[in-house]
């Protein structure tokens, strides 16, 4: 546990990436793994993650978010997408897809299904993509604390017009919004004005209740 506190002491939020040093495949890789593998409400993992790293998309994304350099400077850039709403074909593909993984249905799990096809597909879409858009922050958390592990560093980004980007990447066409951006990639040696500024949070009583 000392550890993973002293990764988390050491990421910050790079305002500046080394535009010529890349990211490794495998650490990448490894990030993204750590995304598919984490938690979402009911396990339907409702969002999913585009890997940019054509350069003229990422130009074209630049202008739509407040022409932040990490866009176009990082190694790769992670857009998180959720669901445009909950759907019964959806549902089901994902329950079946633990029914086919795991080799065997189960009655509890099957009433569970029904109770979520009764609930979800009834709701407005805004309010299911909300929802979703609450898992893929889920996964927005892993990639920073992965990404960290592997001693790659990240930006999460919500300043973007997620309109225009939906465009560039056609991502209403995929029944998908896109929900936050992750640049990642190498913090640059000068420019970055926060690399050497105390990390800045809460202190534990004023964050922490418990109730025993």
């Amino acid at each position: 546990m000392s550890d993973l506190l002293e990764t988390l002491q050491w990421r910050y939020a790079t305002k500046k990436m080394d535009p010529t040093k890349t990211v490794p495949q495998d650490k990448v890789e490894r990030i993204l793994e750590a995304v598919r593998l984490t938690a979402s409400s009911s396990g339907l993992h409702p969002y999913e993650v585009f890997v940019v790293t054509n350069p003229a998309l990422r130009e074209q994304i630049k202008p739509h978010a407040w022409n932040q350099s990490q866009v176009t400077d990082a190694s790769h850039l992670l857009v998180f997408a959720a669901w445009d709403n909950y759907t019964v074909e959806r549902i089901n593909k994902m329950f079946d897809l633990v029914n086919t993984v795991r080799g065997f249905k189960n009655e509890g799990w099957e009433a569970y299904r029904q109770q979520i096809l009764a609930t979800y597909p009834q709701r407005d879409a805004e309010t299911n993509y909300q929802h979703a858009a609450r898992q893929a922050y889920i996964g927005v958390g892993t990639a920073l604390i992965a990404a960290a592990q592997e001693k790659v560093d990240s930006t999460p980004m919500e300043g973007f017009d997620p309109a225009k980007v939906d465009e560039i990447l056609g991502l209403r066409a995929k029944g998908l919004r896109s929900v936050v951006m992750l640049p990642l990639g190498y913090r640059a040696d000068e420019g970055d004005w926060l690399v050497d500024l105390k990390k800045v949070r809460p202190a534990r009583g004023q964050f922490i209740t418990e109730l025993a």
